[in-house]
């Protein structure tokens, strides 16, 4: 029988893909190059089901002989192995993200005297639409805390950005951005205590206590559907952590980063000065390891933990044994915090890192006016970058100028350039795109 090869994502089966299946069970033997997460979420967001559970649906399609993976988007690599003698695709790929890759194939192909046949696009039929309905279903705790594993298994980076109430949650949610031919968004979130104390007026100092926190998590969490990383100094309490773990997971958290401090950070008092602090002992810090591994339901949860005295007086080399060991009591990410305007502080950490026996994932998060771009830190390294608290320091400027124009003016209307219709803010919270 002559070979044919179709490749597909197979998140959501509908009626498109069994119609191309079934034309192309007519011309031969089918083999279904069945993407990977990684290559899908190298073009657009993450699939909802994972690799495993998406090649039992195709396996079990009729006209369906062979399963092979595809792991980039770029067919080429599955063509040379298997030599089809026709490749079969929906005319929808013709323009888009998916045109050079279209190219490529008929290229590919060629040099055997394979042909590209292509039907016309199942009309009525959006897999676009299709996700947006489940998007405004919701999500489970269960699949929201296992996503950003998935996430960092699957990208080159994952992308965090600060939320600090319902509504910074659902523009992380729903904004989406194209550059390069590529669409982007925001993967992650990311709550802090310094955010979420800073929008309730108060200094980060342990005023929010953890019931008022997780009550924005939640206020968070019931409009919105992507992973959330939660930040917390937890200080000493070893036996406060198991509890604050239990409850975080019930939630649907995927992760919580440990703050390398020990006691309040006392430097964020108004008008303080910035000091030193003491820094947790590779013992402390390994104790909350094994505490938040022992209190965890599920390996999905992950703690993260800080390491910022990569850059302390401490010194790099007692830096790199504080994170092997944190590596070896079973941290599932490090995370280094950088303040700096130039990248190279970032680029010289991860040099370093790179030299341990053992690496986890890498997590660099962003405060301030930083350089380094997201294509810089990838070939250093980092799997997570976070823009720690750029949503909040963004707004205060623009109400701040909006409230002064008022004063000023003594009318709304001068300001009103730099205001958003009300009426876009309804369809926001409606979970419609901005």
């Amino acid at each position: 029988m002559k070979k044919v090869y179709v490749g597909m994502s197979a998140d959501l089966v509908h009626p498109g893909h069994i119609n191309i299946i079934q034309e192309a069970a007519k011309l031969g033997e089918v083999t279904v190059g069945l993407l990977t997460d990684e290559a899908i979420a190298s073009y657009k967001r993450l699939p909802y089901l994972t690799y495993e559970q998406r090649k039992i649906v195709v396996s079990n399609l009729q006209g369906v002989k062979n399963v092979v993976p595809q792991y980039t988007l770029d067919y080429a690599a599955n063509l040379r192995a298997i030599k089809p003698d026709y490749v079969v695709h929906g005319d929808d790929w013709r323009t888009g993200v998916q045109a050079a890759t279209r190219q490529k194939v008929i290229e590919t192909i060629k040099v055997w005297g394979g042909e590209l046949v292509e039907f016309n696009y199942t009309k009525g039929i959006s897999s676009t639409q299709f996700h947006k309905e489940l998007k405004s279903i919701g999500s489970t705790p269960d699949i929201r805390l296992k996503r950003l594993k998935r996430l960092i298994d699957a990208k080159q980076i994952v992308r965090g950005i600060e939320v600090h109430d319902g509504l910074t949650g659902l523009i992380v949610e729903n904004l989406t951005s194209h550059a390069e031919g590529m669409k982007r968004e925001f993967d992650c979130m990311w709550s802090s205590s310094l955010t979420d104390s800073a929008a309730k007026g108060k200094p980060d100092i342990g005023l929010v206590d953890m019931t008022s926190r997780m009550a924005i998590v939640n206020d968070i969490f019931e409009v919105t559907t992507k992973p959330l990383i939660f930040d917390t100094n937890i200080g000493d309490q070893l036996d406060l952590f198991g509890f604050m773990i239990k409850s975080l997971e019930r939630l649907g958290v995927s992760a919580i980063a440990i703050g390398d401090k020990l006691g309040l950070d006392t430097s964020k008092k108004p008008g303080g000065n910035e000091i030193a602090h003491a820094q947790k002992s590779i013992e402390h810090c390994c104790n909350l390891i094994n505490v938040g591994k022992n209190a965890r339901i599920t390996d999905d949860f992950m703690i993260v933990v800080r390491c910022n005295d990569f850059k302390s007086e401490i010194g790099i080399e007692d830096a790199l044994k504080k994170a092997s060991a944190c590596i070896e009591a079973g941290a599932d990410a490090l995370m280094y915090q950088s303040h700096q305007e130039e990248p190279e502080e970032i680029f010289h950490i991860c040099r370093h890192y790179k030299k341990l026996n053992t690496q986890i994932p890498l997590v660099v998060m962003l405060s301030g006016g930083n350089k380094v771009y997201e294509a810089d830190l990838v070939k250093h390294g980092v799997k997570v970058v976070i823009y720690a608290d750029h949503m909040l320091r963004s707004a205060v400027p623009a109400m701040l100028s909006v409230a002064e124009s008022i004063l000023k003016h003594g009318r709304s209307v001068d300001c009103e350039p730099q205001c958003i219709n009300i009426r876009e803010i309804q369809e926001l919270i409606k979970n419609d795109a901005l």
